[in-house]
C-alpha cells in the first residue's frame, strides 16, 4: 500500500475496504490499558466490597460483549467470526491493568477488536466504583484511563 492513497475514501465516497482476495489466517492482537483509582478502591475491588457487585465479572463480559459489536460501533470495521477473546485483570497499588486478547482466523486483523474490548472493560470498571472514586463535590480528581494501546499483534501465514 502506497503512503498517500487513501483506502476507505474514493472519488465516490467512503467506502468499506474489499479484503475478498485475501488469505484466511490465524490472527491475534493483544490491547492493554490502565485505570488509576484511589489505593481504598483498588482494595475494595479486590475484596470484593463494591456496592454494585463483582466488579471485574462485569467488566470481563462488558468487555467481551464490546469486541463482538466492534464493527457495529466503528463504521468501517469489518465483522469478525473471532474465535475467542480473553480479558484479565493485573493490580497495582492505585491502578488495575486490564489486558485483553481477541482471535480470529480471518482476512483481517483484530486490533480494533481488543482496544474496544479493553476500553469498554475499564469504562466498566469506572462505573462501577463511581461512588467511592467521586470527591466530596462529585468530581473524579484521581480516576482516569490512561495507556491504552495495541502490545502484540500476531498474522500466521
Amino acid at each position: 500500500m502506497s503512503a498517500g492513497k487513501l483506502t476507505h475514501v474514493d472519488e465516490k465516497g467512503v467506502k468499506m475496504v474489499e479484503i475478498g482476495h485475501k488469505d484466511v489466517v490465524f490472527r491475534k492482537a493483544v490491547a492493554k490499558g490502565r485505570i488509576r483509582l484511589r489505593p481504598e478502591t483498588v482494595k475494595l475491588i479486590r475484596e470484593g466490597r463494591i456496592e454494585k457487585g463483582n466488579v471485574l465479572a462485569t467488566s470481563q463480559i462488558a468487555g467481551i460483549l464490546a469486541v463482538k459489536k466492534t464493527s457495529e460501533l466503528i463504521p468501517l470495521c469489518h465483522p469478525i467470526p473471532l474465535t475467542g477473546v480473553d480479558i484479565s485483570f493485573e493490580f497495582g497499588d492505585d491502578y488495575i491493568e486490564v489486558t485483553c486478547e481477541v482471535r480470529a482466523y480471518y482476512k483481517t486483523g483484530v486490533e480494533m477488536e481488543a482496544l474496544t474490548g479493553v476500553t469498554v472493560a475499564l469504562l466498566t470498571i469506572w462505573d462501577m466504583v463511581k461512588a467511592v472514586e467521586k470527591d466530596e463535590k462529585g468530581q473524579y480528581p484521581f480516576t482516569r484511563i490512561e495507556d491504552v494501546r495495541v502490545v502484540e499483534k500476531v498474522k500466521k501465514v
